[in-house]
């Protein structure tokens, strides 16, 4: 038998053929998950609607301009980095000489969005970014020398990249282990969680985080067997459900499996803790006359904020409040539906 020459160059491995136009598999849609390389395809999913999959799309950005009002100079705060979208158009309106600070808990997607904004032109003493919760704004703002800010921005949705990989465990669209941490090297998974708490504790925080209207029974189907995958929580609960009440249309199982996974996230991520402390830390965070923007997506989170803010109007510490909230445009909706929950909300501080 003849040997192969080491010097020999290595056989050509062919690319995975791509699985039709829109796979199903997350890990699957190659192009989708590199934009640069495949612009048109992306291009022509976003045109039908939909977020390519790994790809955040922000949010209200115009919106988010008109109420925090950028100039060239300030200091800016992006509590929330994400995907990097709405801290390029705040950056872009902050110059010449202006700076902005970016926060975020996911030390899988901060390197990404870091190196976008790099990759946009902005360096060092332009934009710099912490890997950081929103509640630790006061420790980064003095770790940069700052005492305020003139604007500050909260986006508190979950991004897509998150959601889309199943890896992460946000969703239930594929199989993947039922984590949902924002930082995968800190604190419990949600299967943890489950395990752990009472079926009383987890009725309670159903009702709680999401307003579950069947958080009893979803709670005790919970309880009867470990569920250690998205997939297993989303059987247990349509099964369960069907059973105990079969006039349930399938659109209000759907809705409380997704309620299901939005209670359990926000107790695994503490996330209204960390969401009454930031609101707490915001008027000495602010410069006088400072903006604030807090988008939120779901009942809980704009409770918090429209009391805060009403509150912080009526002692004098913020000049002005939205007294209506701002919802995304009939043509961004249609053009992003993860768009259709936003609330957005906004304050300005005291002089």
């Amino acid at each position: 038998m003849l040997k192969k020459s080491p010097d020999a160059p290595a056989a050509h491995k062919r690319r995975p053929r791509y699985p039709g136009r829109n796979p199903r598999a997350f890990h699957d849609k190659y192009k989708e998950l590199n934009p640069e390389r495949y612009a048109a395809d992306v291009d022509r999913i976003v045109s039908s609607g939909k977020t390519p999959a790994g790809t955040h799309r922000p949010i209200m950005v115009e919106e988010v301009l008109r109420c925090l009002q950028p100039q060239p100079g300030e200091v800016a705060v992006d509590c929330t980095l994400g995907g990097g979208g709405h801290a390029l158009a705040i950056l872009a309106r902050l110059q010449p000489g202006g700076r902005l600070v970016g926060l975020d808990v996911d030390p899988v997607e901060l390197p990404r969005a870091e190196a976008r904004l790099r990759a946009a032109g902005f360096g060092s003493e332009t934009f710099v970014a912490h890997h950081s919760n929103f509640a630790g704004l006061p420790q980064v703002l003095a770790a940069e020398g700052l005492g305020s800010a003139d604007v500050i921005l909260a986006d508190l949705g979950v991004s897509s990249m998150q959601l889309d990989n199943p890896d992460r465990g946000f969703n239930y669209k594929e199989p993947g282990p039922l984590d949902m941490r924002m930082n995968p090297s800190r604190g419990e998974p949600a299967a943890q969680l489950l395990a752990r708490v009472s079926e009383t504790q987890l009725a309670e925080l159903l009702q709680e985080n999401a307003d579950e209207p069947h958080a009893a029974l979803i709670a005790s189907l919970l309880k009867r067997q470990p569920v250690e995958t998205t997939h297993a929580l989303d059987r247990l609960v349509r099964a369960g459900l069907a059973k105990a009440m079969p006039s349930l249309v399938k659109t209000d199982m759907k809705m409380s499996v997704r309620r299901t996974l939005q209670a359990l996230r926000i107790a695994v991520n503490d996330e209204f803790s960390a969401l009454d402390a930031l609101l707490r830390w915001l008027p000495q965070c602010l410069a006088p006359g400072g903006r604030v923007a807090m988008l939120t997506f779901h009942s809980g989170e704009d409770r918090r904020v429209k009391k805060a803010f009403q509150a912080g109007h009526r002692s004098g510490i913020y000049a002005d409040v939205a007294d209506q909230v701002i919802r995304s445009t009939m043509e961004e909706t249609r053009a992003n539906r993860r768009s259709s929950s936003a609330k957005l909300r906004w304050a300005v501080r005291g002089t």
